[in-house]
């Protein structure tokens, strides 16, 4: 038998050489996979409002439903202009973003505390878990009077809505983010002696990030979705607040001012923790470069 005497290292550096090529390959041969999604995305927001509109106001002149009952968008819009100029919007606005901000930053903190432990102690899975799905067995909506009657009508009891709105979904996500990490690579950190925070930094963190912005989106909208609930029960200001006063003085259009304004807030925070995402996770595509 004669010995095969080529080294490996040729043979990888040549895969590596030709690797450039076979990319530069395919993407010669498919040259408009990536500028027409673009140009779709880039237009597809406005594009579907548009339509969204459109077929509104079709509904509207159809079936000539009163004004009360369903709003032309023109009407809204002039609602709008109308209500804007008192400043009650703009207070309406900044209450229900503090509600949210305050309660979703402490609902994303104890998520990722709570979703660790859990993740790191089946003793604690098995205790903390049967209360967790408890939590959310009950709809929010039910418990609220009772925590404004405990903190009052002020921002403390919209706050304590959204923590526990936000809570659930932050603390399953990042516990299923920490149980998907590698074993081996934790194995190989334990054997060079590296003590569990240098872990969590180096390789759980990272690891789990995608689903921890996951958990991000989500515990967002809620955050919203909380607060809203909360003036709903009890408060003087907010962006809930305008839309059950305005459905029980009959004003739809400016029910719809509100309703189009947490749309809004919604869609901004959404859009922002994706703009984050991005970012963060911006080393995931160079990683094979």
């Amino acid at each position: 038998m004669i010995p095969n005497t080529r080294p490996p290292v040729q043979l990888a550096g040549a895969e590596r050489a030709a690797e450039p090529r076979v990319m530069a390959t395919v993407e010669t041969a498919f040259p408009g996979d990536r500028r027409p999604r673009r140009t779709w995305e880039r237009w597809s927001i406005p594009i579907s409002l548009a339509f969204g509109l459109g077929l509104w106001w079709l509904v509207v002149v159809v079936t000539g439903l009163p004004k009360f009952v369903l709003p032309t968008p023109p009407e809204v819009l002039l609602r709008l202009l109308d209500y804007w100029p008192a400043g009650q919007l703009q207070l309406h606005f900044e209450a229900t973003i503090v509600e949210a901000l305050i309660g979703g930053v402490a609902g994303v903190l104890f998520g990722l505390v709570s979703g660790y432990a859990l993740a790191k102690s089946e003793i604690a899975e098995k205790l903390v878990g049967p209360y967790l799905v408890a939590s959310q067995s009950v709809p929010v909506v039910a418990f609220t009077p009772m925590l404004i009657l405990w903190f009052g009508t002020g921002l403390a009891s919209k706050a304590i809505v959204c923590a526990v709105i936000v809570f659930f979904p932050m603390t399953i996500n990042t516990m299923v983010g920490l149980r998907s990490v590698d074993r081996g690579l934790i194995e190989v950190m334990q054997t060079f002696r590296a003590d569990r925070w240098q872990i969590l930094r180096l390789i759980e963190a990272p690891a789990a990030l995608p689903n921890v912005f996951g958990g991000l989106k989500v515990s967002g909208t809620l955050s919203i979705l909380g607060a809203v609930v909360g003036e709903f029960v009890g408060a003087k200001r907010g962006l809930g607040f305008l839309v059950n006063y305005a459905a029980f003085q009959l004003d739809t259009p400016l029910m719809f001012v509100g309703l189009f304004c947490l749309v809004a807030l919604g869609v901004t925070v959404f859009s922002l923790i994706t703009l984050a995402e991005r970012r963060a996770l911006r080393w995931r595509t160079r990683g094979h470069d």
